[in-house]
C-alpha cells in the first residue's frame, strides 16, 4: 500500500513537471509567451490559449497542497505511533526525489514580477525532503543507545545551525533596507528562512546517517 502511494506521489510529480514544460512551451510559441514573461494582470483579457497555463499552475498548486498534506499526515502517523516497536520507521529513500520540488520557490520571483505575489518563496522549505534519501537508508535501524545519542547530536546540530543562519540574517536585514527597497528585504527574509529550515530537516537525517555509520565503521576497524 505505501509503495503504491509513493509511486502515485512520485508519478504525480513528474507528470506536473512534464505538463508544466509542455504548456510553457506551448504559450512561448503560439501564446505570445504569456503568463512567462510579466504581464499586467489588471489589464488581463482572457484567451482561450492561456488554458494550457492556467491548468498548469492550478495543477502545480494542488500538487504542492497534495505533499503538505501526506507531510502532514505522515508526520502525525509517526507522532501517534506505539512507541513499543525499537525499530525506525520504514522510509522509501526515492521520497528524497520530492526534494526536487523546492526548485518551485523559484517560482516566487515570477509572480512577484507580475503581481507582487511572494508567497512561492517558502516552498524553498521543500528541498528539505532530501533528506528522505538519508531517512531512508536507515530503515528499520535497531534504536539502542548509541543510535539515540547520534540522533539528539545530529538535530542539535542541524538546529544549531539553522537558528545561527536566522540570527544572523535578522540582524544583517534589520540594518536597513536590501537595495533601498524593503520588499527586497522582506523577500531575502523569507528565502533565506525557508532555505535554513529545509537545511535543519536534511543535516538531521543526513548527520544521523554519519554518525551512525561512521561510528560503525570505526567500531569494526577496531
Amino acid at each position: 500500500m505505501k509503495k503504491t502511494k509513493n509511486r502515485f506521489t512520485i508519478l504525480l510529480g513528474i507528470l506536473c513537471v512534464i505538463f508544466t514544460g509542455v504548456s510553457s512551451w506551448y504559450t512561448i510559441v503560439f501564446n505570445d509567451s504569456r503568463f512567462i514573461v510579466p504581464m499586467d494582470l489588471s489589464r488581463y483579457t482572457f484567451r482561450v490559449k492561456d488554458i494550457p497555463m492556467i491548468v498548469s499552475g492550478i495543477f502545480i498548486f494542488m500538487y504542492i497542497v497534495y505533499l503538505v498534506v501526506l507531510f502532514i499526515q505522515v508526520v502525525a502517523e509517526n507522532k501517534y505511533k506505539k512507541t513499543s516497536s525499537q525499530l525506525t520507521r520504514k522510509v522509501n529513500p526515492k521520497l528524497g526525489f520530492l526534494g526536487l520540488f523546492g526548485f518551485t520557490g523559484f517560482i516566487g520571483f515570477w509572480t512577484y514580477s507580475i503581481d507582487k505575489t511572494i508567497f512561492p518563496f517558502g516552498f524553498f522549505i521543500f528541498f528539505g525532503f532530501f533528506g528522505f534519501f538519508y531517512e531512508g537508508k536507515l530503515s528499520g535501524t535497531f534504536m539502542d543507545e548509541r543510535y539515540k545519542e547520534n540522533k539528539m547530536k545530529a538535530y542539535f546540530s542541524a538546529n544549531k545551525t539553522t537558528l545561527t543562519i536566522i540570527f544572523i540574517a535578522t540582524i544583517i536585514l534589520g540594518q536597513g533596507r536590501l537595495m533601498g527597497n524593503l520588499e527586497y528585504t522582506f523577500i531575502a527574509y523569507i528565502i533565506i528562512v525557508s532555505i535554513a529550515l529545509a537545511l535543519e530537516l536534511f543535516l538531521s537525517e543526513f548527520l544521523l546517517y554519519h554518525y551512525d555509520n561512521d561510528l560503525q565503521i570505526d567500531e569494526s576497524e577496531e
